[in-house]
C-alpha cells in the first residue's frame, strides 16, 4: 500500500452507568480488547474492505462494557493508563477514532470521556484530527465537542444503526484527512430536556419525525454530519441532557442546521411518550394472562441490565411467583430472565437437570427494593460459557421458568431462551428485565407492556432523586420557560476554548 495513507489510532471506553444503582463496573467488565484485536470488533475493518485499505488502522485500547453502575476510580485508572500507553507506543498518527458510548460515570470524575480524550491529546498532540462515534443515549458537554473534530451517533433507538454509525464516523475521519481540508466547524446547542430511551424511541413519533430531520440537515450542502443526542437519564452530573452537533466546512450552513434540529426537538417535547402501554406490573400480569396474544410480552423496567440497573433486583419476580394462577407446573408457561445468583446456579449444575433444588438467589447488589429471594423448583437446563453470565441454568418454579446466571446478562435474542430448552414463541408470558424490546423480542411479541417498576433504572425520572443536574430542565420543570437555541460554535480542537459551558 502508498505510504501516504494516514495512519489512524482506534481507541475507546464505552459504558452507560447508572448513578442510582449500587453497583460498581470494575477493569475486566469491559472486556478490552487490544492491538490488531481492536480492529476485529468492526467488519468494515475487515481485511480486503475499501476502508480498511484506506488508512493504516493501528488499535490501542477499546473496552466495552454491559451497562451497569459507576465505574470505579481504580477501573478507570487502571483502563486510561493501559489506553494512553498504547497509544503512546503506536508512534506518530494522524487520526484518532475515538468510539465511545457518552455515558460513562467514574467515581469522583465529572465528564469522564471528555477528560479521557483531553489526555489522549496530550499524548497524540493538538494537529490529531479526531472523530468521536457515540451512541444517542450519550452526553454531550461543550468540552467533548471541543476536544472532538467530527462527533456522530446513532439515529435509531433500538440501535439498528450502531455499526454503520461507527463506519460513518470512521469514514468521515478518512475523507478529511485525505482531502486536506481545515478542521471542520461545529455548532453545539445543549437541550434542557432528559428523558428516557424508552420514551424516545425511533419506532413512533415524535422522536420517529424529529430523526428524520437529522438524515436531511446531514446532506445539505456545507454539512458532514449531524446528531441528536437524547442524553443519559440515569445518571446525575450537569452534562445530562439532550444535545445537538452539526459540524462541516460551512459555519453558516452548520449553525441553521443545528438550530433546526434543536428546535424540533424543544418543539416536540410534550408528546414524547412510552414506546408501549406502560402499567404497574400487577396491571400487567393481569393483562397478560387475560389476553389470547402469545407469547405476551412484559418488560420489567426499573432493573433493566441494558440501561444500567444492577439487575438483580428481586422485586418483580417475586410479585410474578406470588401469583395464585402460577404456582401449578400445569399453569399458563411463563418465562422470566433474569436473576443473578451465583450460589444458586452452583448449587443448580451440581444437582444437574431433573434434579429439584432450593436456592436463594438476588439482591447481592440491590436490595433496596426487596431482599434474596428463596425458590424450590426443578432444572430445567444448564449451559455454560456465556460471555455475559458465564453460567446459567432454568428453575421451572410452578408454571414460571426462571433463568438464573452467575452474573447478570440481558436476553434480547431468540437464541438467548432456545439454547435453555426455552421456547419463547410457544409461552403464554415472557417477562424480560429490559425497556423497550429490541429487535428480535419485539418482531416475536403478539402483544406487549411495560410495567413500571422500581430499580437503578427507574422510569418514574421524578422518584431517582437528581441533585446534579442542570436547571431547569424538562420534564423536571414542566413550566421551564423557552431557553436559548441558538448555536455556539465551538472553536476548533487546537484552539483555546473559552467562556461558559452554556
Amino acid at each position: 500500500m502508498p505510504e501516504s495513507r494516514p495512519v489512524i489510532a482506534v481507541a475507546g471506553l464505552g459504558i452507560e452507568s447508572s448513578t442510582f444503582s449500587p453497583a460498581r463496573t470494575g477493569a475486566a467488565a469491559f472486556h478490552p480488547r487490544r492491538g490488531a484485536d481492536v480492529l476485529t470488533r468492526y467488519p468494515f475493518l475487515a481485511p480486503g474492505q475499501p476502508l480498511r485499505a484506506a488508512a493504516d488502522w493501528r488499535g490501542a485500547l477499546v473496552g466495552k462494557a454491559l451497562p451497569g453502575g459507576t465505574v470505579t476510580s481504580t477501573a478507570y485508572a487502571e483502563l486510561a493508563a493501559e489506553l494512553l500507553n498504547s497509544l503512546s507506543d503506536l508512534g506518530p498518527v494522524d487520526g484518532l477514532w475515538y468510539d465511545i458510548h457518552g455515558a460513562m460515570t467514574v467515581e469522583g470524575l465529572d465528564d469522564a470521556e471528555a477528560q479521557l480524550l483531553q489526555r489522549i491529546r496530550e499524548v497524540v498532540g493538538p494537529r490529531v484530527l479526531v472523530s468521536t462515534s457515540m451512541d444517542l443515549h450519550g452526553n454531550v458537554s461543550r468540552e467533548l465537542v471541543h476536544q472532538s473534530d467530527l462527533i456522530t451517533c446513532y439515529r435509531t433507538a433500538p440501535h439498528e444503526d450502531a455499526m454503520d454509525t461507527k463506519e460513518r464516523a470512521a469514514r468521515n475521519l478518512v475523507d478529511l484527512l485525505t482531502s486536506g481540508a481545515p478542521r471542520p466547524a461545529k455548532a453545539w446547542i445543549p437541550v434542557p430536556v432528559l428523558l428516557a430511551g424508552e420514551q424516545t424511541s425511533t419506532r413512533i413519533e415524535p422522536a420517529k419525525s424529529v430523526y428524520a430531520a437529522v438524515d436531511e440537515v446531514a446532506a445539505a450542502d456545507g454539512v458532514t454530519d449531524a446528531a441528536i443526542w437524547v442524553g443519559y437519564a440515569w445518571a446525575d452530573e450537569p452534562r445530562n441532557r439532550a444535545a445537538v452537533v452539526v459540524t462541516g466546512p460551512s459555519p453558516d450552513a452548520v449553525a441553521a442546521g443545528a438550530e433546526r434540529l434543536a428546535g424540533g426537538f424543544w418543539k416536540a417535547r410534550h408528546t414524547f411518550d412510552f414506546v408501549a402501554p406502560t402499567a404497574t406490573l400487577d396491571e400487567c400480569l393481569d393483562a397478560a394472562l387475560a389476553s389470547t396474544a402469545r407469547p405476551y410480552f412484559v418488560s420489567d423496567t426499573g432493573d433493566n441490565p441494558t440501561a444500567g440497573g444492577a439487575g438483580d433486583v428481586t422485586w418483580g419476580l417475586r410479585q410474578v411467583l406470588e401469583r395464585p394462577e402460577l404456582k401449578d407446573p400445569s399453569g399458563p408457561t411463563v418465562i422470566y430472565a433474569s436473576l443473578p445468583g451465583p450460589r444458586a446456579v452452583d448449587a443448580a449444575v451440581a444437582a444437574g437437570v431433573g434434579a429439584t433444588v432450593t436456592v436463594t438467589a438476588g439482591a447481592e447488589v440491590d436490595d433496596r427494593h426487596a431482599g434474596p429471594l428463596t425458590l424450590t423448583g426443578e432444572v430445567h437446563a444448564v449451559r455454560h460459557g456465556d460471555r455475559d453470565a458465564e453460567t446459567e441454568v432454568v428453575l421451572r418454579v410452578g408454571s414460571v421458568h426462571v433463568i438464573l446466571t452467575r452474573l447478570r446478562k440481558p436476553y434480547h435474542h431468540e437464541h438467548d431462551f432456545t439454547g435453555l430448552e426455552l421456547d419463547p414463541r410457544a409461552a403464554d408470558v415472557v417477562i424480560v428485565k429490559i425497556g423497550y424490546l429490541e429487535p428480535e423480542l419485539f418482531a416475536m411479541a403478539a402483544d406487549w407492556k411495560m410495567a413500571l417498576t422500581p430499580g437503578g433504572v427507574d422510569q418514574e425520572l421524578t422518584r431517582l432523586g437528581h441533585r446534579r443536574i442542570r436547571r431547569p430542565l424538562f420534564p423536571f420543570d414542566p413550566e421551564m420557560p423557552d431557553p436559548d437555541l441558538t448555536a455556539r460554535l465551538i472553536a476548533p480542537s487546537n484552539k483555546p476554548l473559552t467562556g461558559p459551558d452554556e
